[in-house]
């Protein structure tokens, strides 16, 4: 809007011979339609100027109520990717399902959602602020640039896997029935004990290896879907925000679950060896785990547990980003407030 307000301004001061009625600006001399809206004209960077702590606040709000809200579908995931006796030789979510029920009750699809919200809220708020400065710095101001969305989407990656490895570790471990530790701090000191602290990164380099191309192909997938359902209603955008926000956030997450699932097997057996009869692995090697992977299951083993992610991350995708945006919103609205407040 500013070329227009510029553009008033010059005309107002020029002499009356060039005040003509067909060279003012439309919006001076003609009505608008009813439907008119002024701010969908041009286009504007969403929720742009939030402090770095403000995309972490949202970040780490998004990611806590993705994975509690989704946990005991994790959990099934989980049981149906280790091998072994821990706790099925089947790869259905039937049996796993009834396996939990059986051994621990309706609770046991939520054994260890403690270390999921201790790791959860610290590595998505570092994912997502890592996220939004790698993508601003990288665009170039420009809005489609799916390459600059999956670059920042893996440096995102790299950087919370970080912090939330070692609480994943202990959250798979719990979520298998037949464990004896007792909750995430015995978990925690007697891995420590038996096991050293290098056992918490473990599966580390499996993981970025993992999220890596998960992150590129979710971010890029979900800021085209974004665009693409704006696109379809621009004069509706307002009201269905999270609409739009949540159903491309379900396809974002669907298509990235379903292309990494072989290396989410190979995470969680890397996570969880030497627990409950599972194969413990002497070199730790990707390359290891999926020949013993193959061995014992066959290549359908490298694909063990694929629908339960999918059921997972396709939801948990959608309430991750319906929920982080409207985070943004709500800071956007308070810089807002503020700035309104200080010209006033």
């Amino acid at each position: 809007m500013a070329a227009a307000t510029t553009t008033t301004t010059t005309t107002s001061e020029a002499s009356p011979n060039f005040q003509k009625p067909e060279l003012l600006p439309l919006h001076q001399h003609q009505p608008q339609p009813a439907d008119y809206r002024p701010e969908l004209t041009l286009e504007k960077p969403p929720h742009d100027g939030l402090h770095f702590w403000q995309f972490m606040v949202a970040g780490s709000v998004a990611g806590m109520v993705e994975h509690m809200a989704m946990f005991p579908v994790d959990t099934v995931k989980t049981q149906m990717q280790a091998l072994g006796s821990c706790p099925l030789k089947s790869a259905g979510i039937r049996q796993a399902v009834q396996s939990i029920l059986k051994s621990e009750g309706a609770a046991g699809f939520y054994r260890g959602i403690a270390a999921m919200g201790l790791g959860a809220g610290p590595a998505h708020a570092v994912y997502f602020s890592v996220y939004e400065t790698c993508k601003k710095a990288l665009s170039g101001g420009k809005a489609n640039n799916p390459a600059a969305h999956a670059v920042s989407g893996v440096c995102a990656t790299v950087a919370s896997d970080a912090v939330f490895t070692p609480m994943d570790m202990v959250k798979q471990r719990l979520q298998l029935s037949g464990t004896h530790y007792t909750g995430v701090w015995d978990c925690v000191k007697r891995v420590l004990k038996e096991e050293g602290f290098g056992a918490f990164y473990a599966s580390y380099r499996t993981t970025v290896l993992m999220n890596a191309p998960y992150t590129a192909v979710h971010f890029a997938t979900y800021e085209a879907s974004k665009r693409g359902l704006m696109g379809i209603s621009p004069e509706s955008v307002n009201d269905e925000g999270w609409v739009v926000h949540a159903t491309a956030g379900a396809a974002a997450g669907a298509l990235a679950a379903a292309v990494t699932t072989p290396l989410d097997v190979v995470k969680t057996q890397l996570q969880c060896q030497g627990v409950c009869g599972c194969d413990r692995f002497a070199s730790g090697s990707i390359r290891d785990v999926l020949q013993t992977i193959v061995k014992k299951d066959g290549y359908r083993g490298l694909m063990r547990g694929w629908m339960p992610r999918m059921l997972f991350h396709a939801p948990a995708a959608a309430i991750c980003w319906s929920t982080y945006e409207a985070g943004k919103s709500f800071f956007q609205e308070v810089n807002d407030g503020k700035s309104n407040e200080s010209v006033g």
